[in-house]
Formats: structure tokens, C-alpha cells, sequence
């Protein structure tokens, strides 16, 4: 059985590792003034923080339903299964578009997968698919596996500006508000689905130290694990950060990868996330 991957933009896949596993991307977009630009492919993300700079903050939407059913159609020509991985459906309905186009089409078997999560975090569950569907491994056997990783996966991002995750309405005006008048660095995560504080941190420093903590704790519990070191327009730092934990932690392997147009709207400059999983 043949059996393709796709995830959505908002996993920042590198462009050569999906290509390196024939990994499909379906694009979420950012609306400038009434200009549509699907990320990853009218516009990347240094571009889009050099346009934030001069212009509003732009709305984000969700693939059409459309554009789902013709690229399914396009793959049943070649392919009798597709995963589709997409990020959180307490965020977005890209997991909900995929759900509704694979009932839809004919001619191949759609298995929707939530990540319950977004960026290159949500890039490792399409990568795991994607080396297992080369090896030929059965579509209901990866999603086991993907259900696998989803125990041992932790991700955790702060903020510089809450005011876009509570703008986006991705974050309550009450815990936005505790937020700015305190002056703290929230340290957010994933909880069923949606992004909520996992703990208040007072400075930035402090709050990726706590990262670290919580890295070192599954860390040194055993086992090898894979970790992705995440920015928004702050590849120094993050490449700095990245070489500081690759020397703390030999068991783990490191990528770096960055918040792009879409997340990159509801978390704004300046944030960075770190998240990872048990091989």
C-alpha cells in the first residue's frame, strides 16, 4: 500500500527535508490590506517581518476546502492512503478542512491527524510519517506511531507581546491583561488543544532557562530524543542557544527551525519555543 504525507505550512518544514520526504505541504495565508500571500510560497518569513514592520498586522486563514479535495484527487492518481497532519484544531480548522475533504474524494482512504499542536513540533509527527510511509509501513500503523510520539512530546514558546495572541483571539483578554501589567514573560504551551500560560516567568532569560529544566528532566530520564530550537526573526540567538544545548545534551538531536507568517502573526518578533519528543 502506497501511502503519501501531508502537513500544512505552519509545520516550517525546511524546504529540503520535504522534498528530501516527499512530504506535500498544503499553505495557510496571511491577508495584507486584502492581499491573500499563502506563506511558504508568496511570501517567506523574512519577508514577512520586514512587512510587519511597515504595515498592520495581517489577518491568517485556513487552506479553502478546495484546494484539500484537488490536491487528494491529484495524489489518488499515484497513492491509496494519505496522513494529513495539520496543526491544533483549538486554533485553527485546516484539521477540519482535511477531515471534510477526505469524505469528499474517491479513489483514496484520507486519515486526518491532529497534531494538537503547531510549528516544527507538529513537523516531527510528518516526518516520523514520512520515514515510516517510505518503508511501506501500513497507514493505520503510522497513525499508532504518531499517537506513540504524541505522549512523549512537550513544546513550550514565550512571548515578547501578548497582545497578538489576544488580538488573533488565541489567548483571553483576562490572562493577556495579567500578562502586560506584570510585566512577565508567560512561558505558554499546549493544553487540550488550545495555548494557555504554563507558568509566569519574569524575564526572557529566565524563561528559557525554565525551558531547559523541563528539556533536562525528560532528558536525563533517559532514551534519545529529538528537539527543535524555534524563533521568530532571531536566528542568532536561537543558533546560539542551539550549540549551548547541543553541548548539554548529547542524547538529544537539535534542529533549528522559526515561527513563519501564520504562527508568526499571533506570537509576533521576538518569541522563541523549544519542543521535542522520545525517539
Amino acid at each position: 500500500m502506497k501511502t503519501a504525507v501531508i502537513t500544512d505550512s505552519t509545520a516550517y518544514i525546511p524546504k529540503e527535508l520535504r522534498e528530501k520526504w516527499n512530504i506535500h505541504m498544503i499553505p495557510l495565508s496571511v491577508i495584507f490590506d486584502h492581499e491573500t500571500y499563502r506563506e511558504e510560497i508568496d511570501i517567506s518569513a523574512e519577508e514577512f517581518y520586514e512587512e510587519v514592520k511597515q504595515r498592520e498586522l495581517p489577518t491568517t486563514s485556513m487552506p479553502p476546502i478546495g484546494e484539500f479535495v484537488t490536491l487528494f484527487e491529484k495524489l489518488a492518481k499515484d497513492y491509496d492512503a494519505v496522513i494529513s497532519i495539520h496543526l491544533s484544531s483549538g486554533i485553527s480548522g485546516t484539521y477540519q478542512g482535511a477531515v471534510s475533504a477526505g469524505e469528499m474524494v474517491e479513489g483514496i482512504k484520507v486519515y486526518p491527524f491532529d497534531s494538537e499542536i503547531s510549528a516544527m513540533v507538529q513537523g516531527f509527527y510528518a516526518l516520523e510519517a514520512a520515514e515510516l510511509a517510505e518503508q511501506g509501513v501500513e497507514p493505520e500503523k503510522i497513525i499508532e506511531r504518531l499517537n506513540e510520539v504524541k505522549k512523549s512530546i512537550r513544546a513550550y514558546f514565550m512571548v515578547d507581546d501578548l497582545s497578538h495572541l489576544q488580538r488573533g483571539g488565541r489567548l483571553s483578554s483576562a490572562q493577556a491583561l495579567i500578562g502586560s501589567l506584570l510585566q512577565v514573560k508567560p512561558l505558554l504551551h499546549f493544553e487540550e488543544k488550545m495555548i494557555v500560560p504554563y507558568e509566569k516567568v519574569r524575564t526572557r532569560k529566565k524563561a528559557m532557562n525554565r525551558v531547559v529544566e523541563l528539556l533536562a528532566e525528560d532528558a536525563n530520564s533517559g532514551g534519545e530524543y529529538r528537539a527543535v530550537v524555534i524563533h521568530a526573526n532571531r536566528e542568532t540567538e536561537a543558533l546560539e542557544w542551539k550549540s549551548e544545548l547541543e553541548a548539554q545534551f548529547p542524547n538529544v538531536e537539535f534542529m533549528l527551525s522559526y515561527f513563519g507568517p501564520v504562527i508568526g502573526t499571533h506570537l509576533g518578533e521576538g518569541s522563541m519555543g523549544m519542543g521535542w519528543y522520545k525517539k
